[in-house]
């Protein structure tokens, strides 16, 4: 198998995994809002774990399916690529590190909660490793990178000022206050900045060394 048969391959699999991991976690999710769809939707489409991974799985589908499209020549960039990988390892890392163990899935729900914190992340930082060209990576790309997860702290602020209902409880401004969730988030968007600045290293020491 070339390279290339191998590349696809990768991201045919990679987008089918992707997907199965999101309807799942939507099944899952669903059941506990006794199929009420709305509801469920405007609550699955408030995590940054949930929108990250459509992100990827769109990206994946998109390099299978429709690769020649302008969208597809869009999500095929390497600066694409790899701000997708910082999104995805943060999701990763984040929920590892901080939130994993606060709630103790079972079943399918611990699949799903696996497959989108740890199988997706792992699939696409070893996409990056392998297929993604960092020759043309530049450090002032990692500024551009922190619009998504800034907007989304944007946007869950406002959800709850109006719902009263945070995804995340280092975020969660009814229990910590403002200043606290403030000063989480403004760390959390540090992690964000300081993990796209490694990877653009870590891509040019690569580049430099072939």
């Amino acid at each position: 198998m070339n390279s290339l048969t191998g590349r696809k391959v990768f991201i045919m699999l990679a987008a089918l995994i992707a997907w199965f991991a999101i309807s799942l976690q939507f099944n899952v999710s669903l059941k506990l809002f006794n199929g009420d769809y709305s509801a469920t939707l405007k609550l699955f489409l408030s995590y940054f774990t949930v929108t990250t991974n459509i992100i990827v799985a769109l990206c994946f589908t998109t390099l299978w399916l429709f690769e020649e499209s302008s969208l597809g020549k869009f999500f095929a960039k390497s600066t694409t690529l790899t701000a997708i990988t910082v999104y995805i390892t943060v999701v990763s890392l984040v929920y590892n590190a901080i939130l994993r163990g606060l709630v103790s899935p079972v079943g399918w729900a611990r699949v799903a909660d696996e497959m989108l914190h740890v199988v997706d992340p792992l699939i696409f930082i070893a996409f990056w490793i392998f297929y993604v060209d960092k020759t043309k990576l530049e450090y002032k790309e990692a500024k551009i990178w922190m619009i998504y997860p800034l907007l989304y702290v944007v946007f869950v602020v406002i959800r709850g000022a109006i719902v009263g209902q945070y995804p995340y409880p280092f975020i969660n401004v009814t229990d910590l206050g403002y200043p606290k969730a403030t000063i989480n988030a403004i760390v959390v968007l540090i992690i964000f900045y300081l993990l796209s600045l490694f990877l653009i290293f870590i891509g040019k020491k690569v580049t430099h060394k072939d």
